[in-house]
């Protein structure tokens, strides 16, 4: 019951604004404010595809308050702003489908109009903010006349190279039907050369059907191509209608005879629509036959909009005849709220949006240049947050400029470039990147480190010098021996106690001196296994302390061998010094300075359990801190201090008879004594870890070693080889040290 009149716009200003003043005149008469058909009212006026068109059409509707329905579901009018350019939801649906599928590098093309410009500066902004970079914009080139062809040949050669060029894989292409014509031109010309492989992407208002005339241009290029489309569900009765339709219907309609004219290529009787020599125009050709680039048998997203705009209007016109007001027709539209036979509900917002959203339609080209195009997603400005844009998942080629980073390195800017191109470099030393395209690298924590290829930390392995690994076995094996070793001296010279060679040299001294390296060898296995507390306060000072011991005994031995043979000499006053209180005196006072030093180190900065995650890569080194660092070289330094004069008391004295000199051996004990721990200290600041460790136990094992063996391994030797030299007739007259280690 509604009647409707159909003009063509030519996409041409001058002929909308033309029809515009048409529509608001008597009919078959333009003379603007001048209408005398009361049957003729006009209640409202649908746009066309492009914004442009809206834009010329409200400048003079919007004069006569006269209610302008958007082809893509809106409504403008007086009341209403005249919206330029792209709605957000469409610029917010660009970017959403970028991120889903991860593409950060592509092209642009829009149309070269108003309408264009406005699109490109509202998209790149957004882009960016999202960390999409644009690698070209260009404008598509017009469809050359004769006055235009050198300008279509040059915006084509600029076009051509960008898209060739480029490593951009996903063009996004703005505009409508006319605007665009000339890309696809372009593509058809180029199809063997160019754009093959690209992802297109298309907006709403581009509507490949709309020309039949110029179909035969393929659309090959745009297999696989994705567009934004105005928002359609299955109209019931529909299809039934369209199959429904001829040219010869009773009420005979000039565009279904035009079009059956051009898609079937017949003639239509009784008309001017005639192909020379050709066959006629049955009337039962089937719409459902054609190509989908000629027809598709559904309504397109802008033939539902129509659809939902014309029941708008007739909603909105009921409700204002059944208010008896003479009120305008806009309030009433823009309150008009209804389910249509899709199922749909429609209505207008505050800002005159009825529009359901975008669907997005996955393009697929057949050899034959027919296609189809599938439901692949949407997009709802209207739904929950979150939720406004979905997609089914497929399989799409990535548009980047520079392949991702993988994790373990890190994006570098490429200077003047945009940001999508980068450079990947490694992490550094000591840091990881767990992600894709990492802008940064981070360090583990410090009980973790990076693995091999530095994408992920892992546990540090806790390093101590322990019994199970081999290098702790040996040295443990080792001091087990040499104290097994030491009690076998010990026992024998308790068991020959009263011989000779054994009461020589003050034999308690010897006892002493044996128990001392014998605690010596078993200190040295504090220094094995994870440090705790109390290891940690007794591994340096046990040591320093019973070497220090050892150490006196020596020196005591020394010097009773001295002042043995001054005491021989006629009217010496040395044989009151002889006796054991010298020994003891020398034994208790020497060993009581070092308790000293020690307990003032335990008392103010004692050694403790601590953890070196720093020094080995992939290690936390556990050790024993030695808290004060100068009372752990003052008990070392007072050490070689008493060796010294050990060895410069026994050089002295290494010239005397030979019958009861332990000179000798005591000399070239402490000569191995000193040189163990001379080379311990270079050795020692010039490891870490566990290694430092061994390199104390070493030290220990050798230096007391060397004690033992030089000292009592020769009195060994007579007593267990040579029991003849061991008896007061023979002693006086003993084999010479020099004799005994020939021999052995």
């Amino acid at each position: 019951t509604l009647g409707f009149r159909i003009y063509e716009s030519f996409f041409s200003p001058r002929k909308t604004y033309e029809s515009s003043f048409t529509l608001l005149s008597t009919r078959y008469l333009m003379i603007p404010n001048y209408n005398c058909d009361t049957k003729d009212k006009l209640s409202a006026v649908f746009g066309g595809l492009g914004s442009e068109t809206s834009i010329q059409m409200a400048t003079i509707l919007g004069i006569y308050k006269i209610p302008q329905v958007r082809n893509r579901g809106g409504i403008e009018g007086f009341h209403s702003s005249v919206r330029q350019g792209p709605k957000s939801p469409l610029s917010l649906g660009l970017v959403r489908l970028m991120q889903h599928f991860q593409w950060t590098w592509i092209g642009l093309i829009a149309s070269d109009d108003d309408s264009g410009e406005k699109f490109v500066q509202t998209l790149k902004p957004m882009l960016t903010r999202n960390s999409i970079c644009v690698a070209f914009t260009e404008r598509a080139p017009q469809v050359p006349s004769s006055s235009m062809a050198q300008a279509f040949r040059e915006q084509h050669f600029k076009l051509h190279s960008s898209i060739t060029q480029t490593k951009a894989e996903v063009i996004v292409v703005y505009g409508d039907t006319d605007s665009l014509l000339g890309l696809k031109l372009f593509l058809h010309i180029n199809y063997q050369t160019a754009p093959i492989g690209k992802v297109w992407i298309t907006t709403a208002q581009w509507d490949f059907t709309s020309n039949i005339a110029l179909n035969k241009w393929t659309l090959k290029p745009f297999h696989g191509a994705l567009s934004f489309a105005v928002h359609t569900e299955e109209v019931p009765g529909f299809r039934d209608f369209l199959r429904t339709l001829n040219p010869y219907q009773p009420q005979g309609d000039i565009f279904i005879q035009r079009f059956w004219h051009t898609v079937f290529n017949c003639s239509v009787l009784y008309s001017s629509l005639t192909i020379k020599d050709g066959r006629n125009c049955s009337g039962k050709e089937e719409l459902a036959s054609l190509p989908g680039s000629d027809f598709e048998m559904k309504m397109s997203g802008q033939s539902y909009s129509i659809y939902n705009g014309v029941y708008a209007v007739a909603h909105a016109l009921h409700a204002l005849y059944s208010s008896k007001s003479k009120k305008e027709l806009h309030p009433f539209l823009k309150n008009v709220q209804f389910n249509n036979s899709a199922g749909d509900k429609v209505y207008f917002d505050e800002n005159g949006e009825s529009s359901a959203g975008y669907d997005i339609l996955n393009w697929i080209v057949f050899p034959n240049d027919s296609f189809i195009r599938v439901k692949v997603g949407h997009m709802d400005p209207r739904a929950p947050v979150g939720q406004e844009f979905t997609i089914n998942e497929a399989t799409v080629p990535r548009s980047v400029c520079t392949d991702s980073c993988r994790p373990g390195y890190a994006r570098t800017v490429r200077e003047g470039e945009p940001l999508c191109c980068y450079n990947c470099a490694p992490c550094p030393e000591g840091t990881i990147s767990n992600q894709t395209d990492a802008d940064h690298c981070d360090r583990c924590p410090e009980d973790q480190y990076p693995n091999r290829d530095q994408d992920k930390c892992i546990p540090k392995i806790m390093n101590f010098l322990s019994y199970e690994e081999p290098l702790g076995f040996v040295l443990a094996s080792f001091a087990l021996l040499f104290s097994l070793l030491t009690a076998l001296v010990l026992g024998m010279f308790i068991t020959h106690r009263d011989t000779p060679i054994v009461r020589a040299n003050n034999r308690e001294l010897s006892y002493v001196l044996l128990l001392s390296l014998l605690l010596c060898f078993l200190c040295s296995l504090v220094f094995i296994g994870q440090p705790g507390r109390v290891t940690c306060l007794l591994r340096q000072t046990a040591f320093g302390v019973i070497f220090s011991v050892s150490v006196s005994s020596v020196l005591a031995k020394t010097i009773t061998v001295v002042l043995a043979f001054k005491a021989t000499k006629p009217g010496t006053s040395m044989k009151k010094w002889l006796g054991r209180r010298l020994a003891s005196s020398i034994v208790v006072s020497c060993s009581l300075f070092q308790v000293g030093i020690c307990a003032v180190w335990l008392g103010t900065d004692p050694p403790f359990p601590d953890l070196d995650m720093k020094s080995e890569a992939g290690h936390i080194l556990v050790q024993c801190n030695e808290g004060s660092n100068a009372a752990f070289y003052c008990v070392l330094g007072y050490m070689g201090f008493l060796a010294i004069v050990s060895f410069t008391v026994a050089f002295l004295a290494r010239k005397l008879p030979d019958t009861f000199n332990e000179a000798k051996f005591i000399t070239f004990s402490m000569l191995v004594f000193c040189s163990v721990w001379v080379s311990f200290i270079p050795t020692y600041l010039s490891t870490k870890g566990k290694y430092m460790v061994a390199v104390e136990i070493f030290s220990i094992l050798a230096s007391s070693a060397g004690l033992l063996g030089c000292i009592f391994i020769p009195k060994c030797y007579i007593i267990v080889l040579r029991p003849d030299l061991n008896t007061r007739d023979r002693y006086c007259c003993p084999i010479s040290p020099n004799q005994i280690f020939t021999q052995l």
